[in-house]
This record gives C-alpha cells, structure tokens and sequence, in this order.
C-alpha cells in the first residue's frame, strides 16, 4: 500500500480551510458558501461533497480583497476533475458575467473527450442537463475558434484546443486566427487540463519565450480579469522551484488516496508472476469472463468488463494482438482443461484460483465456444498508430475507447502502447495486463501508474435495482467485490515492481498484491447429507414482504427513520475523523455530553429559525415537497411530530469552557443536527417498509455454498473470525462455520439443546444465514399503529433454526449481538420480538407454520435463550 507523503505547507489551502471553519461559527450567511441551484439543476451528475468542496474553494478566492487570477485544482485521476470543471463555468458566468472561455490541454485526445462533455448533448459522456436554464433563460454553450466582438446574452463561448494548436494561432498571423489584441477586449476564462505538462519553463529554471507555459501566462495577462484555472492529479510539488510557484495558488487538494479510501475508485490489485505473455494473456480472459458470469448470476445487466493490453513498443503491440487473437482461434476443450490444472497447482493468486476452480466444474467445450464468441476480431481493437504519443489518429477508434459502457459496443479487449494515459474515460476496464518483458524506468512506470488510476475509475453498475456511485462490497462478498476491483497483471521483477510501487506511491495510489498474506477465505459448503433431507428437498424458509410506503404514512419525523426526541452531535474536535466503517468511540475520560438546545422551549426557536435559513432545504417551497403533511414552517419547528421535542446535545472536550458554549458554537451544532434530519428525509422519503405478510422462498435456494473472506489481522472490537468444524454435527447444514467467538457459543448452546430437541423432532437444523447470500432478510412492520422510529433497511438474522416434527414446521430467527451494538441494534431485537404467529400473516399457508422471533444472544445469556426457545416449543 502506498504510504503517504509528508507535504509541505499551503498556505492559500490552509487559509481556506481555516476560514471554512471559522465561517461556521459566525452567524453571517454571507461567510458561507453553497453550491448555488443554477448549478446543481444543470449538471447531469450530482456534485460529490469534495467537487462542492472545491467550489467553496474558488467562491473563497474570488470573494477576497486579493483577487487570485491564476489557481491550481490538484484533484485526483478519476475523480470528476471535468464535472468541477462544469461547474466553474455555471459559476463564473453566473456569479461573474464571463462569457468567454479557453479549454486547453496537452493532447487531441483530451481535447476531443472534453468536447463530448461539454458540447455533445446527445453524448451518453454530457455533463449538463438539457437546455441548461438560469433564472428561466436558456442558456446555450457554444463552439467558436474565436470570439465575437458583441457578445450575445446567455451564451457562453468555448473554445477548445491543444497547446500546441494555441501556440500556432498566437504566434502567426492568419486569417480566423486567435490574437492577443483580441484577447484583450474581453475577460476570459482559461481552463488548463493536464495543467502538469505547463510547467517547463519552472522546473528548467529558463525562461523560454515559446514554452507553453509562457504562452498561457500571456494569455491570462491580455487583462487584466482574465483568469487561469489549471487542473491536474499530478503536480511535483515536492520540486522547490513548483512548490515556490504553486504554494499560494493550490485552491484544492484531492489525493487519490483520499479518493479511494472514500469508496469513490475500484479497489486495485496487483498479480505478479513470471508468466509468459500468452499465460497472462489467457489468465486475463478468464479472469474477465468469470467476472461477467458473476455479474449475471447476481442480475447485473449489460455487464461487460474490458481488459486492455499494455506494451511499450507499437511493434509489440501489433504483435501480441495477433498472437490473442491466434490464441483464441486455436482454444479447444483439452488445451483449456490443460492450462487450468496446470496453473491451479502453480498460480498462488487467491483471484484466479477461485476463477481456475470456477471453469473447471464448468463444460469446456460450451465454455470454449463462449470465448471464441466473446474475444474475437470484432469485439478487439488496436489503438496504435504513427501519430504522436497521446493522440488518437483515428475518429473512430476514439468514439470506440470513450464509449465502451455502452450496450451496443461491443469492444471487449484493447491493445495500446501510450495513447490512453490522459484523456481516456472509461468504467468498465477490470484488467490491465502488461505484455512485453523490456526494461522499464522510472518514467515509464509513473505513465503505467497513472494509467491504472484511470483505470481505477468506478463502474456505477445497478445491482439489485439500484445504483451506488462508491463501492459496495469491501471485504464482504469475494465474488461480488471482484466487480468493483481492477486487476494489474504484470511481471514479478523486483527492480520493475520496487519501481511501479514508487509511482504508486508519488501518486498516492493505495494497492494490494492478490495473495492470502493480508487475509484468508474460507469456503462453507452445504452438506450432502443435509441434501438428501426432507427440509433441502421440500422446505420453505419465510421473510415479510415489502410494501410502498403512501405520502399519508408521512406525518411525523420518526415516519422518515429518525429519532424525534433527541441527537447527539461530537464536537470533540480531538478526534479529526474517522476511518471508513469505523465505529466511532467517544473517550469518556476526555469529553462530557450538553444539552446545546431544546426546541420545546421559545428560547431556542430563534436558533432553529437561524440554522434553518443556511438551508434552502428548509424553506416551505422546498420542504412541502418532501413533508406533504406539512402545513406551515411553524408546525415544522413546533409540533412534537417534527421538531417541537427534539433536543440537540453535543460531545465537547473537557478542557471546553462553558462561556465557549456561544452562540456561534450552539449554531454549528444545531446545522449539523439539521443536516442529519435532512438526510434522513430525503434518504427514507417514498421507500417500501416491512409488513406482517410472511411469504415462502425454498429453502435450497437460501442454503447454498458461500464463501466468506476473513482479515488476518482483525484488532480491536473487530472480533476474530475462523472456521469451526461442523462435519460431525449432522444438525448444522454446513461443513464448517465460519464464525467469531460470540457466534461459535450459540452454536455451542444449540449442540447442547440437540438431544432433546431430536426427541420431538424429525428435523432439526441450525442454518447459518451468512450476510454475503444476502438473500433472507426481513423488515421492521408496524402493526399497532404508533409513531415509533420506523427502520426502512432490510436485517439478517445471523441463524434459523428450523424444527420440523412431522406435523408442525418451526422457524425461530435468532441473532447474536455484542454488547457494543446492543443500543443501536435495539430496533432489530423490537423487531424478533415482533415475529410470532399472533403478529404475523402467512401467506398461503395454514397453522403447521410457526414463526418466531428470539431476543439477543449475548456474552452470559444462553441459559436466558435456551429457556425461551424451549417455551416457545412447548
């Protein structure tokens, strides 16, 4: 994993962040900026907190007395540097009248890509919605080589160009060409693209009078309100001569760390191996195939991943497009069978055994044929040509490479040497394998390094009929985790890896080699015995079914999933943040929890009418549409079905004086608090919820073999999980059960009720419901009426236990819980308590099915279980 840099100071971005924090604790609106609505209603794509972060930024700068006129956004590969982009140009034009703007990058390629952005309505790759309208005005982006001398109301001309193309405009006379005299007769915005390439005259220490760099710096000076937005993931500020340069002009800093630990990047993987060209070739194949078999299996439409081949020569290159495709046309049934048993003993990668192993359970002729049909002359392209390094020659080989999402192209590999290392904008690449055993350098291995974070990019797919734009399956499903991972296949050369893991680390790039030495899986497998049972052949299993959720259910807070009583927001401002799903733990020796506000009381009322104004969310137009049961602002603020009871508590340290509890404090806390309300409205607002409905699912389609990934290194209140061996228990269903400790004692306490349970029951099994199936959930129903807290997200009891004594069919939920999840887990135990024949409707069903549900298993109550299980069955 790279390590992270220690960076030298910034202090434009340092002043930013230290006005962010002080403009939350002034009671001036002005101070704070949000991302006005004539952006977010015209941009296709909803802007991610650190885009919208970004903009604060820039508002910051161009809001000062100091006006900066040329600024760096330092945002990482994949990140969306172009929807910030478009949301400069809505901010600009809005905020500051600029009509005309000046894209700018190094290649064609970008340049073209950036057109389709910004320019191609009925490209899939748009940015905007359609027709952009600002204050009821239609406003239109329009193409133009220079601009007019009357500029016309709502329209924003854009011209794009290479440097290069710029630089020979500029600096000839001819006919429709650009010139400075022009460029001084309106202020303009230049957007620099791969700004890193602008840089020559700096890190040379000359200053040349053609370099690009000093072109742009005559452009932004034409006038004097001209400005220059540079944008680039890499910039080498650890140089003195770009630090001294870029220190005051970094508005915004993303790492592609950052990036990637936010879940926003497929996890990166690397598989080294001294494999010939031919072996990493078909392993990659395979690889990809097994990857588009699982995204069928699991419903995911239109999934076609895309492996790209990467040489350092055109020469070789060519070579090894003819030698896949060749490869291919020669597969049959016993070369596959061949290659599989001999790599299943060779390869140690955990990945492509699972893939090995998959293929060969599978038909080797049908999967042969299938191969043949998927990788093919058709569905594979070159990208090589005689032009320059970076730029794609031709036409349609671009439309190609920029649209390899869509259902109708067909590309499944790609062959290239340098042309895709800036500019290209794909999702769906998983594979990236290096072909070609030359000697590489340093600079070679930063291109390949920044190729794979592009390549890093997340593939929005839908899954189970939504759409998640950061990763869903981290460390929870092997298989389906393999949609979200990019694999980069290359040699395992020491000097060649210690070189790439350099770059990696330049960028800030996070990757793991593929092998068990970070975490083990394990694989339970359903019993064959259990398979020959009468609960495998004919058994049902039952969770409640789901029902939309009508505007009228809408009329109180706890009705949107949120507590109406009270919120607790950590102001203990020495603990900075938190890692990704990492429980927060509040160090008792070091804060004290206050009462920040009360809304039963008036007093208070004038703080909430204050915070709720730094929100447009909260304005009646606005919130009507979320609340059709609301009537007016002041039943939101007053009723105790909204915010009338609610009250707002805050963790602060110790060492906080109370004469700090201001003002300025308690109204950053009560906005915090408001923004959590707001998420759980817009969040819960016209979901489905649980009903008393119970309805049957097979049982055989729910016990099925899974696997289950487990680190090696669990720490902390991460429980240690292993495989236990079950084999013996003809009682439990699987092999093994891969289990923590609290897990492994109810199991134990459910040996010791086996005996006298088979007395009375033909049929005893305990199912283990592991969450990676994610198949048999059930959800919280309200059947009395009340405004209790309703849960919309589904829970899986981690074991069933299902009896069956001929005449009578048991099925109890039970779910073990550790005594740190106890409180915020108290819904699903209310919820178990729920399920029992007299709450409960079968569908289709007649009394010989019982349900129930069984309170908490937890560290010192089995004795308390065991006896409730053992009322139940009475």
């Amino acid at each position: 994993m790279a390590k992270k840099k220690q960076s030298k100071g910034l202090p434009l971005l340092e002043e930013i962040n230290k006005f962010q924090q002080t403009s939350l604790l002034e009671a001036d609106e002005a101070l704070d900026y949000k991302v006005g609505d004539y952006i977010s209603d015209n941009l296709k794509h909803e802007l991610r907190p650190y885009q919208a972060q970004a903009l604060y930024a820039l508002n910051y700068t161009q809001t000062r007395d100091k006006k900066y006129n040329q600024l760096l956004f330092n945002m990482a590969t994949g990140s969306g540097k172009t929807d910030t982009m478009a949301s400069v140009i809505l901010y600009m034009y809005v905020e500051y009248g600029y009509q005309n703007f000046v894209f700018v990058a190094n290649t064609n390629a970008v340049v073209s890509k950036t057109r389709e952005n910004f320019l191609n309505d009925n490209s899939p790759k748009y940015l905007f919605n359609t027709p952009i309208s600002i204050d009821g005005q239609r406003v239109e982006i329009r193409a133009v080589n220079r601009f007019p001398v009357v500029q016309k109301p709502g329209i924003i001309y854009l011209k794009l160009t290479t440097i290069q193309s710029l630089a020979n405009e500029l600096g000839s006379s001819r006919e429709n060409g650009l010139t400075y005299e022009e460029l001084k007769k309106n202020k303009l915005v230049v957007l620099a693209d791969e700004a890193h390439h602008f840089n020559a005259s700096t890190k040379s220490q000359k200053v040349e009078e053609k370099s690009w760099e000093i072109l742009l710096d005559k452009v932004r000076n034409s006038n004097s309100d001209n400005r220059q937005f540079e944008f680039t993931a890499t910039i080498d500020i650890d140089k003195e001569l770009v630090y001294e340069k870029y220190k005051d002009k970094i508005v915004y800093k993303y790492d592609l760390d950052k990036f990637m630990n936010d879940g926003y990047s497929k996890n990166v993987y690397r598989l080294e191996a001294q494999n010939e060209d031919s072996v990493k070739m078909l392993n990659a194949v395979l690889l990809s195939q097994y990857r588009k078999r699982i995204a069928q299996k699991v419903g995911v439409e239109n999934f076609k991943p895309v492996i790209l081949f990467k040489s350092n020569r055109v020469a070789n290159s060519i070579q090894a497009k003819d030698d896949f495709l060749e490869m291919i046309a020669e597969l049959n049934a016993e070369k596959l069978a061949n290659f599989l048993a001999e790599q299943n003993n060779i390869n140690h990668s955990t990945t492509l055994k699972k893939a090995y192993n998959y293929w060969m359970k599978q038909d080797f002729a049908e999967t042969v044929v299938e191969l043949k049909r998927d990788f093919k002359p058709l569905t594979t392209i070159n990208v090589n040509d005689t032009a320059k390094e970076g730029v794609l020659g031709d036409k349609n080989d671009f439309n190609n490479l920029n649209t390899l999402e869509d259902i109708n192209n067909p590309l499944r590999t790609v062959f290239a040497v340098a042309k895709l290392t800036e500019g290209w904008d794909v999702l769906n690449l998983y594979d990236i394998v290096r072909i070609g055993e030359q000697p590489v350098t340093a600079n070679q291995t930063n291109s390949e390094a920044q190729l794979i974070g592009r390549g890093a990019r997340y593939n929005p797919f839908v899954y189970k009929g939504e759409r998640s734009y950061t990763r869903r399956f981290d460390r929870s499903n092997p298989d389906l985790e393999l949609l979200e991972s990019l694999f980069y296949h290359t040699i395992n050369d020491v000097k060649y890896i210690n070189n790439l893991l350099k770059s990696f680390d330049k960028m800030n790039l996070v990757s793991e080699s593929d092998n068990d030495n970070d975490y083990s899986v394990y694989t339970a497998t359903v019993k064959d015995s259990f398979k020959q049972s009468k609960a495998y052949k004919f058994g049902k299993l039952y969770h409640n079914q789901l029902e939309a959720v009508p505007e009228s259910a809408y009329n109180n807070l706890g009705s949107y999933g949120f507590n109406r009583n009270t919120i607790t927001i950590d102001m203990n401002d020495s603990i900075l943040e938190h890692a990704k799903n990492q429980e927060s733990k509040i160090n008792e020796a070091s804060s004290r929890e206050e009462i920040i506000a009360d809304f039963s009381k008036v007093r208070d009322l004038r703080l909430l009418k204050k915070a709720m104004s730094r929100d447009k969310f909260f304005r009646f137009a606005e919130l009507s549409k979320w609340l059709p049961s609301l009537k007016s602002l002041d039943e939101f603020m007053t009723s105790r079905d909204w915010l009338g009871n609610l009250r707002i508590n805050a963790i602060v340290p110790y060492n906080r004086l109370d004469s700090q509890q201001n003002n300025s404090f308690r109204l950053l806390v009560v906005v915090q608090a408001l923004a959590q309300v707001k998420s759980s409205i817009k969040r819960n607002y016209l979901k489905k919820r649980g009903t008393n409905r119970f309805d049957s699912v097979p049982l055989k389609d729910i016990v099925i073999d899974y696997t289950k990934r487990v680190s090696n290194s669990s720490t902390g209140v991460q429980a240690l999980i292993k495989p236990e061996p079950m084999d013996k228990d003809d009682w439990f269903v699987y092999d093994q059960a891969i289990v923590d400790g609290l897990e492994k004692n109810l199991i134990e306490m459910i040996r010791g009720l086996v005996t006298e349970l088979k007395k009375e029951y033909k049929e005893v099994f305990l199912i283990r419901n592991e969450e990676t199936i994610n198949k048999l959930k059930i959800y919280d129903f309200d059947n009395d009426g009340s405004k209790d807290i309703l849960h919309y997200e589904g829970f899986m009891p981690d074991f069933l236990l299902y009896l069956d004594n001929g005449q009578v069919t048991y099925q109890l939920f039970i779910e073990p819980k550790g005594d740190q999840l106890l409180e915020r887990d108290s819904w699903k135990e209310k919820l178990l308590k729920k399920i029992n024949p007299e709450n409960i409707e079968l569908i289709g069903e007649n009394d010989d099915v019982r349900l129930y549900g069984v309170k908490f298993f937890r560290f010192g109550n089995g004795r308390e279980i065991e006896t409730e299980i053992t009322e139940i069955l009475e």
